[in-house]
């Protein structure tokens, strides 16, 4: 097996030599953020919306360097690492961007460093699940509404504790709900609820993350005239929906097949998921 390579800084490291120290404050405090992004026959999906919510995330973080972090930089740096390690132009990416320096919880400078490492994939298009997925509803813990909650940041302890809910429930995903007790998302997608024959999503102010997907399936539904509609949602909803789906910028469009005894149809997610890779 041929050795693979991870980008750090602008550097090429071996996925197998350490590059962060402990010092590393994305490691310390969790100081930073990420872009989950997904190329498709040597092209980066939806780069400028992945770098316009970087730069907004940054900027609310008070990083610096989100001018330098563009859509040309996306590009480049993914078509870079997919060229050093000969992939086939079809790859999952994470992009962690922290902030760099020392201090302890006041920083002592706000430059910002980065490592962008990736996962070959077979898939050349966004596939629909065959199966569809069981849900239930985390409510253990529940997800603040604040300046932040719109951006993937690297505190992720509320979707760790949601994974292992998953995990010790033998879940395919959880729904996580906001500090108002009303839908927020899934672990790592939004959540769309399809009731009396319109879409429903929760609003951007119910402290969701501002999903690529989801705004780029809010674009199909509006190209196609389907009703899709930003609300706060009550979770009571589950059990009169007739569709419920999650979307993420790497996976495309996933339906759900189960919530308890409740079972879903999927016709709107294989619509969904045509005009998606039709664009």
């Amino acid at each position: 097996m041929s050795q693979e390579y991870l980008l750090f800084n602008d550097e090429f490291h071996p996925v197998d030599v350490p590059v962060l120290t402990t010092s590393n404050r994305g490691f310390k405090f969790g100081d930073g953020l990420f872009e989950s992004m997904r190329m498709i026959n040597h092209k980066l999906q939806f780069a400028d919306l992945h770098a316009d919510r970087l730069a907004a995330g940054m900027k609310a973080l008070k990083i610096d360097g989100h001018v330098l972090m563009d859509d040309y930089f996306l590009r480049q740096k993914t078509a870079d690492l997919v060229k050093k390690n000969r992939w086939n132009g079809n790859v999952r990416f994470r992009l962690s961007v922290y902030r760099q320096g020392a201090g302890v919880y006041t920083p002592e400078s706000n430059k910002s460093g980065y490592v962008l490492e990736g996962i070959p994939l077979k898939a050349t298009d966004y596939e629909l699940n065959t199966k569809g997925l069981i849900i239930d509803v985390f409510d253990e813990m529940t997800k603040s509404i604040n300046k932040l909650s719109n951006f993937k940041t690297s505190n992720a302890l509320l979707y760790v504790m949601a994974g292992l809910f998953k995990t010790q429930n033998r879940l395919d995903e959880a729904i996580i709900l906001n500090q108002s007790g009303f839908l927020c998302e899934s672990i790592s997608s939004n959540i769309f609820v399809v009731y009396d024959k319109q879409i429903y999503t929760p609003a951007l102010t119910e402290g969701c993350i501002s999903g690529v997907m989801r705004t780029t399936v809010m674009q199909i539904c509006k190209m196609n005239d389907i009703a899709l509609i930003e609300a706060q949602i009550s979770p009571e909803i589950l059990k009169e929906a007739e569709e419920v789906f999650i979307t993420n910028a790497t996976q495309g469009i996933q339906w759900i097949m189960g919530y308890g005894r409740k079972r879903y149809f999927n016709e709107f997610s294989k619509f969904l998921n045509e005009k998606l890779n039709a664009l």
